[in-house]
């Protein structure tokens, strides 16, 4: 049994993404002189993510960590290659493996009008989750992130990390078995981004399958247990995280990191 009282199954790669690759085309030029340039925002970018590990994809602004995120999410196709999730490619719009999956940005994207309530109840509707158990299931979301003493005040009048809080328990609510974390606590005061932290450790604990990027190396210090490094849309480090910090030459991860990207 999972902290929160889920059944927990054991799958062996939960995430498998083989040569996945995204490419944007764009006209360059004036007049008739106009080219098309295609780049590749992800180029054949493979690794695997395991249920009950933690894996953290860095990159400096830019490299393609959002986009490898979305694609696995299932919420952009790629141009090529798989993002495969729980043995199916979430890119040919199975809506049952997507069901499985929680995506947490640091665009939060909540309607300003509805309260943090009536928000989670429109995707418990969504998610066609069974009353009682999706009560259950918010009343301890909602216990866990202290939303309570706001529960009734509409998204709009709230603050960044009251807004990241129902956020992250909207991601939270179907109870979702591959968390996808992109830069969850951008911009938030300690103690939210505490709070988000406490629950992505939860979430290992139930052997769930978590991904997540971040700039602050002291959460991936914290969280990490497998690492991989984007560059210019390409992996350039995919190892344990215990390898990383062995195998560093500076003094400090940060500057490891630095180097490393330099360096490639």
């Amino acid at each position: 049994m999972g902290t929160n009282g889920c059944v927990l199954i054991k799958i062996e790669n939960m995430i498998q993404l083989t040569n996945l690759t995204k490419s944007f085309s764009s006209k360059t030029g004036k007049g008739f002189k106009k080219e098309t340039v295609t780049v590749n925002a992800v180029n054949a970018v493979s690794f695997e993510c395991k249920p009950g590990r933690i894996f953290s994809l860095l990159g400096p602004n830019g490299a393609g960590k959002t986009t490898t995120l979305r694609m696995i999410a299932g919420i952009i196709n790629p141009t090529s290659g798989s993002a495969i999730v729980d043995g199916v490619d979430v890119s040919k719009g199975n809506n049952e493996v997507k069901k499985r999956i929680g995506f947490l940005t640091g665009s939060t994207g909540l309607y300003e009008r509805l309260n943090p309530d009536e928000t989670l109840d429109f995707f418990g509707n969504i998610y066609q989750l069974e009353k009682d158990s999706y009560q259950q299931r918010k009343a301890y979301l909602f216990e866990k992130l202290g939303i309570n003493e706001f529960r009734k005040k509409r998204i709009g009048q709230m603050s960044t990390g009251m807004k990241q809080k129902v956020s992250i328990a909207r991601t939270l609510i179907h109870d979702p078995e591959v968390l996808i974390f992109d830069e969850p606590t951008s911009g938030l005061d300690v103690i939210t981004a505490d709070s988000i932290i406490d629950l992505i450790r939860e979430s290992k604990a139930d052997h769930k399958t978590v991904i997540f990027s971040s700039h602050i190396m002291s959460e991936v210090d914290l969280l990490c247990d497998d690492l991989a490094i984007i560059n210019k849309g390409s992996i350039i480090y995919n190892d344990s995280f215990a390898n990383f910090k062995n195998d560093m030459k500076a003094d400090n991860l940060t500057q490891e990191f630095i180097n490393r990207v330099k360096e490639a």
